[in-house]
């Protein structure tokens, strides 16, 4: 059965607000920016990513200001925040599958041979949202990395994180 969107996928409300942090960070802590000039940085609609600022201040990860010397502005804790952060900010607790969910109780988990598996796929993804934060992303240049599907299962098999795997095949791919 195939659905029409794709699974364990990002929202676009989250790309955009992932994507406007980092632009934010890109910038002076001082420096306000006009929701138009956002926009036109990320990509995202005027309208949509309005909202999506609007949860990125209720968050306390950047301020709004209205006026002539209004506009966004990028505060300490969303320089610090990992990009775990800002995705639960808009979607709330990533969760792979329900059985996952905190407080969430399944009645297969004792027979479940796959809950093990997304457990783990859970954890591996948290730990890279959480490595990677914020400001560090705005402070470099953009990377153009394609991950190779049939490296990271032989590494992970050798014992070697998926990380590490990530990492090491990104710098054999730029030689």
């Amino acid at each position: 059965m195939r659905t029409s969107a794709p699974s364990m996928q990002l929202t676009r409300a989250a790309d955009y607000a992932v994507r406007v942090m980092i632009h934010l960070a890109t910038l002076p802590e001082t420096q306000r920016t006009l929701l138009p000039a956002l926009a036109n940085a990320t990509g995202a609609p005027v309208s949509f990513l309005s909202k999506v600022l609007q949860a990125l201040a209720h968050a306390e990860l950047i301020s709004s200001k209205r006026g002539s010397q209004g506009g966004f502005q990028i505060l300490p804790r969303g320089r610090a925040a990992s990009v775990r952060q800002v995705v639960e900010a808009i979607d709330g607790p990533i969760s792979l599958n329900l059985c996952l969910l905190s407080g969430s109780a399944c009645s297969r988990q004792s027979r479940c041979t796959v809950h093990r598996v997304w457990f783990e796929a859970q954890a591996a993804m948290l730990l890279v949202l959480d490595a990677a934060r914020i400001g560090d992303l705005g402070a470099q240049p953009p990377l153009f990395f394609v991950a190779s599907a049939v490296a990271c299962p032989a590494s992970a098999a050798k014992g070697v994180t998926l990380r590490v795997a990530l990492l090491e095949h990104c710098r054999s791919q730029r030689g």
